[in-house]
This record gives structure tokens, sequence and C-alpha cells, in this order.
């Protein structure tokens, strides 16, 4: 077949109209190669022109020349097969072919294919091996081979695309073997999809594959490991598996068949005495939890007058919470293995309150040793079904929003170290970051520099909680959504650094004790309670005729809330200080509409810094596009912070 191609070639050059350019000769290798066109795709793909660019499916580079950048025939049912000669397109970006009936081998003369940028060959009934050269295209960003017979073990080269920032979707193949670690080093913002294969052996917990969600690896039968809900053979060491406080408490039955099958055919003082162990564990435990049910009321009566008179409290109590007992389920997890305080230690250090909200009393805890951190206590407790398998599905519902809290790991996100869960009793350990809230800087507050903040330090401010929220929102399939975004949301640390805050507070607060009953379950989509100047950051498409959240938070609805933010950093307004009676975002986009002096609506502290202005309006710009009424016009987070990065 290869002869006869390249004979209809050579054909082709001998015509009399042979004036048909180089890229436009390897395009009609491929219409030779396509045995059935019932749509007739190809039929303007004409030997008789001096280039393709006018022929069906196809564009050029700018620039004349004829050189083309672009092949899209998507679903036109083309059946034939891939020719190598498609490697003479050297200024080729895109190939997309999806829903065709092409078989045969992806060519691997592929590789030459050095501008390619996107390469779509879903749908397919392509077979073989995926060609390891794929993995030396240095400027690819996307690849979708799903849906095809392709087979073989996968490619790790794949793994190394130095520029893959968008898909890269193998599935719904016949790929065997495991995943290699490589694949633990693509980016966290690509989108990875390794379904419906016979992929086999433990889920590395390497990189960004502890960010994946289990959809990632769905249809794979003998997948093991987190985040499938499937034990390895043999144990499952590496597996990120959530600890309890008192392993011997959660099957006390298991623990003692466990110590018996070792003893199958002589009796051994082993049985009694770790019958008197069992028992021990589980008075310890009760004891236990009846001391931190104590501790409760106490720091409940003391936290509102600690608030008034910001002297310290504990965590401890000193009587019971509530008259009921004997829950199981209470949990210490150290999300983060650098983080060494110990439950007990934690419950008795010294705590100031520094922030209190419907999601709970935020403290400031210093322990005896080791720097202070910041404990978030929830507000809301359960609902008092304990005794049947509701608590049960309750707690591993907190666990599981409270490990994907704690996989979200950037410098600009607030860091989760760790969380207790017991049934009346649910606390969120950060880091502390002394400086307060952006808000704080802007409007004043205790944490509050005297000094108004300079452009500079602003610019960096949004800058980082751009990168924050956009990693949040890219971070997993599951396209996670923050959904209380506002200034007070934005920390700084001891350099004035940002770090997103709250992300999955909303979900947590708003009843994780509902899950059971088929609540969303996408994280951070529960609307934020907002009170007061607060419902200034809803976007338009999720308020209700008053005003409040109506709708589960999305993603778009982030990008309006973090514009407000924006405008608050440029204006040093709050979000309803707009003239006339207008929220700030109103206003602005009036003054704008307007034309009217930039020094009327900048922050006034920042007139001096002349140098600023164009960087002032550009950050302006963005934060309107933030706020579009039209959801569809606003830019995703991750748009938005490479336009804020490429200010200043």
């Amino acid at each position: 077949m290869a002869a006869v191609l390249a004979l209809a070639v050579a054909l082709a050059l001998l015509a009399p109209a042979a004036a048909l350019n180089t890229d436009g000769l390897a395009l009609l290798a491929l219409k030779f190669a396509v045995s059935d066109d019932p749509g007739g795709a190809l039929a303007t793909w004409r030997d008789a022109d001096a280039d393709p660019c006018g022929w069906a499916g196809v564009s050029c580079a700018g620039g004349g020349g004829g050189r083309v950048a672009g092949v899209e025939l998507a679903n036109a049912s083309l059946a034939g097969y891939l020719p190598s000669e498609l490697s003479l397109l050297s200024e080729l970006q895109e190939l997309s072919l999806p829903y065709n009936r092409l078989a045969g081998q992806i060519p691997v003369a592929i590789a030459a294919l050095q501008k390619l940028t996107a390469l779509d060959l879903a749908h397919n009934l392509l077979s073989g091996q995926v060609p390891a050269g794929i993995g030396r295209l240095l400027s690819l960003a996307r690849l979708d081979l799903s849906s095809n017979q392709l087979n073989g073990s996968l490619p790790p080269a794949v793994a190394g695309l130095p520029r893959l920032s968008g898909v890269l979707n193998l599935s719904y193949n016949h790929f065997t073997g495991g995943i290699p670690p490589e694949y633990g080093g693509i980016p966290v913002a690509v989108s990875l999809d390794l379904r419906g294969n016979d992929l086999a052996g433990e889920i590395p917990q390497v990189g960004s594959l502890v960010n994946q969600g289990p959809t990632a690896f769905d249809g794979n039968p003998r997948l093991c490991g987190f985040p499938l809900k499937v034990e390895c053979a043999g144990g499952v060491k590496d597996e990120p598996r959530i600890p309890e406080a008192n392993p011997g408490m959660s099957d006390p039955g298991a623990a003692a068949e466990v110590g018996r099958r070792p003893q199958k055919r002589r009796s051994s003082p082993a049985v009694p005495i770790l019958a008197v162990i069992v028992v021990v564990a589980i008075v310890a435990g009760v004891v236990l939890q009846w001391q931190c049910r104590r501790r409760c009321a106490a720091a409940a009566r003391d936290e509102e007058s600690a608030k008034d008179k910001g002297g310290a409290v504990t965590l401890a109590g000193s009587e019971d919470r509530r008259s009921g007992g004997g829950e199981e389920g209470e949990v210490f997890v150290a999300v983060d293995d650098g983080f060494g305080m110990e439950l007990e230690e934690l419950l008795r250090a010294s705590a100031y309150v520094v922030g209190k909200s419907r999601g709970g009393i935020v403290y400031r805890v210093v322990p005896g040793r080791g720097p202070a951190v910041a404990v978030r206590r929830l507000s809301e407790p359960d609902d008092g079904d304990s005794d049947g398998s509701g608590g049960w599905r309750r707690r591993r519902a907190f666990e599981a929003e409270a490990a994907a809290i704690g996989r979200a790991r950037h410098p600009n996100v607030a860091r989760l170290r760790a969380y207790y869960y017991a049934p009346d009793e649910k606390l969120l350990i950060y880091d502390y970051l002394p400086n307060g809230s952006l808000h704080s800087a802007l409007h004043g507050g205790p944490t509050a520099s005297p000094t108004p903040l300079p452009w500079s330090v602003r610019l960096s401010i949004v800058q980082g909680a751009a990168r924050g929220l956009a990693y949040l929102h890219e971070c997993s399939p599951r396209r996670y959504v923050h959904g209380c975004i506002k200034s007070s949301k934005i920390l700084l640390d001891d350099e004035l650094r940002a770090h997103v805050s709250g992300f999955g507070l909303a979900r947590l607060v708003a009843g994780a004790h509902k899950s059971a009953a088929g609540h969303s379950k996408k994280l951070g989509s529960a609307a934020c309670a907002l009170r007061g100047g607060a419902v200034s950051y809803v976007a338009p498409e999720l308020r209700a005729p008053g005003g409040a959240p109506a709708a589960a938070a999305t993603q778009k609805g982030d990008v309006f809330a973090f514009g407000v933010v924006l405008l608050e950093a440029v204006t040093g307004r709050e979000p309803t200080e707009g003239e006339g009676g207008m929220d700030l975002e109103a206003w602005v986009r009036r003054a704008f509409k307007e034309e009217r002096p930039l020094s009327e609506v900048v922050d006034p502290t920042l007139l001096g810094e002349v140098h600023a202005k164009k960087q002032v309006l550009a950050v302006f710009h963005v934060a309107l596009g933030c706020t579009e009424p039209d959801p569809e016009m606003r830019p995703r987070m991750r748009a938005v912070a490479e336009s804020l990065d490429r200010i200043g």
C-alpha cells in the first residue's frame, strides 16, 4: 500500500498542473490513504491548486507561503490510515481527526512535527503502541488518544512533555501494566484520564497523581490504592489512608482474630493478655472522648469573653458538652507529615480568639514548643444519629472532604496541617499567618499597618491570590470551587504573601452531615453564607431576589468575587462603598463608561505613585472582565492569573 501511495504522489508531481507545494502534497498523501469518504470532506483537496490553504478543514499560517498550520476533520467518517508523509508538515500546530474510522498504527514519523501543540485522534480505530517519539513533541500541550484500540504499556515519555497544560486523555483503549511513576510529574492543571483500560497494580502515590480524583482511573478492574476504594492485595502501606485515633477501638473482634491466627494448634497465654489490652484500649477511648466533651462546654463559655477581652483560653474545657455519650469515630489526622503536635498538646495550649464567623471560631494557638497554629472550630455539630450507620457515613464524608482540602498544596493556598473529628467536635488546624487579611490591610483592623499598602505590595498580593485560586480551579478533574472568595479570605504571612483560605469550608459547614442524603458532591459547591455588605461578592446569576446566595457556587462565581477583590485593592473601598448607593462594582463600571478621571476612582493613597498609573488601569480592566454580568463572558481563573502576572 505504501508503494502504491508513493506512486500516486509521484504521478501528482508529474501532472501538468503540478504547482502544488510540499504541504499540499503531504495532505494529498492523507487523501490517498483514505479509502472511504462518505461525506465528501476531502472533495476540495485537488492537486491543481497552488497550495492547500483553501481546502476544507485546512488552515494556514499567516505571512503567506502556503504553510499548513492546522488540519481539522472531526466527525467526517473517514476510513483509512495515517500516512507517514504527514511528518512533512513542519509548520503544523494542530492535527484534529476525532470521530472517524482511521485504523492502523500511529506513524512513528509523527515525532517530526516539532511545532505541534494539539493532537486529537480520539474515537477512531487506531491500534498498536503509542510511538515513543510523541514524548519528543516539545510544543505539545493537548493530547487526546481516547476511544481507540491502542495497546501496550502507558508511554512514560508522554509524562515528560514540557508544555503539557490542557488534556492528556488515554482512556478507553487496551493499555496494560502499571501506571508509570513518571506520571506523577504531570502538572496538576492537566486533566488526566486513564479510564477504561486494562491497567493493573497500585496507583503510585507521587506528585500530581495524589491530587487526581477516582474518576481518572475508573474502569480498570485491576487497579488499586488511593483514590480508588480498592485495597491492594497484601496491604496498602503506601496508600494515604485516614488513621484512627484508637485503632484498637474500631473493631476489637478483628483485633482479637488477628491475635488468634498463629495459635490454631495450641493454646497460649497471648489470648487473655490480648483481651486485657483490648479492654484497656476501649476504656481509654471512652475516657478520652468523655474528657473531650468536658472541654467543649468550657470553651464555648469562654470564647465570647475571650473575644471581648483578648485573654487566653484553651481548647479544653471542664464539663460535658451534651448529655449523650458513647459515640464512636473520634479521629485526629496529621495531613502534613511535618506536623508533630499531639492532640493533647493542642487542646492544652493557650488559645486566643482571632476571628468568628458562621463557619465557627478561629483561634491562635500557642503551644509550648514550635510555632503558633490557627485552629478553626467548626460551629455546626452533627444531628445526633450516631447510633446508626449515619454517624459512620458522616465521619467518612468529613474525612474525605478534609483529605481533599489537605491535598491542595500551593504556595498561595492556606495549608491544612491536621484535623480532628468527633461526633460533637470538629477542628481544622492550619499554619498561623500573622499579618491578618487583605481586608484588614485595606480597610483597617487589629492587624492592619498604620501606613497604607503601597501599590507594588497590593499588586503582588492579588497576583499571588489569583495564582492560588487558579490552582484550586485546575488542580483536579473534580473542578473544585472555593465558593466564598472575599478579601477577608486572603491571608497575609510575615512577608505579605497572599494565601487563599477557606477552601472547602463552605461545604463542611453547610452540612457534611447531609452528604448521605445525596447533596452536591463538588467540593466547595455549597453556597457561601454572606451577611451585610458581603453579598456584593455574589455573582448576579447566583443571587436570589433579596441579594443573598440562592444557587450552588460555581467557578464563574469565584471569578466574579475575585474581580470585586481586585476593585477593593485599587479603589481602597469596601464592596458596598460605591457612590450613589451603588455597589462598588456597578459604580466603577459606570465611572469607566462615563470616562471619569482615574483620580476619582483610584485609592487616594496611590495617587502619589505616578509610575503605577498604567498598572492600576490594567488591573481595573482585569477586574471589569471578571465581573461581567454574563458568566460566559468572564475568563477562567487561569487566564486572570496570567493577565495579572503580565502586569509589572
